[in-house]
């Protein structure tokens, strides 16, 4: 991975953790100060609402942030190695909550007239999305594995090649 590509990954990272942030501080500051809402039915779902999408965000945010040291490790030459590992398994289950919260937010929004049904069936295709995307990088540890199977075992062959030699 060149130096340009890794800088402009690392730039589209840090602009959409800030974003994250930034909706997560206003959802809680709208949530704190607690404006009357016109809409009855609305107000009814609507702390659950933001305690969801904050923590959706929050979500969004580890994996963000494992994606930076995976980035870290590719720079350095390390990405395979045992450690990516950790990395890979916490996206897997960042991408799983936010699939949950994403059901749950479907939950909340169900019962009574706050939303049309459809939006509700929308949220449930969104959760097999994010699944998908969640067995996805599923498959992707399954070839990490084998490329560091494959590491190690090129790295004992040469130490006994050394010892030939």
């Amino acid at each position: 991975m060149g130096q340009l590509m890794t800088l402009a990954l690392r730039g589209v990272l840090v602009v959409l953790l800030a974003g994250a942030a930034c909706l997560q501080g206003v959802l809680i500051w709208l949530l704190v100060a607690g404006s009357p809402d016109p809409d009855a039915a609305l107000a009814s779902v609507r702390t659950p609402v933001f305690l969801i999408v904050v923590a959706g965000a929050a979500a969004a945010e580890v994996v963000l942030v494992c994606v930076w040291r995976l980035v870290t490790m590719v720079r350095r030459g390390t990405v395979f190695s045992l450690g990516a590992f950790r990395y890979v398994h916490i996206v897997i289950g960042a991408f799983v909550a936010a699939a949950l919260l994403v059901c749950a937010l479907g939950v909340v929004l169900a019962p009574g007239e706050a939303v049309a049904p459809g939006i509700v069936l929308m949220l449930g295709g969104v959760v097999v999305a994010v699944l998908g995307v969640a067995l996805v990088v599923l498959v992707l540890r399954m070839l990490l594995a084998q490329a560091v199977a494959r590491d190690i075992e090129a790295t004992r062959m040469r130490a006994e090649l050394a010892e030939v030699i």
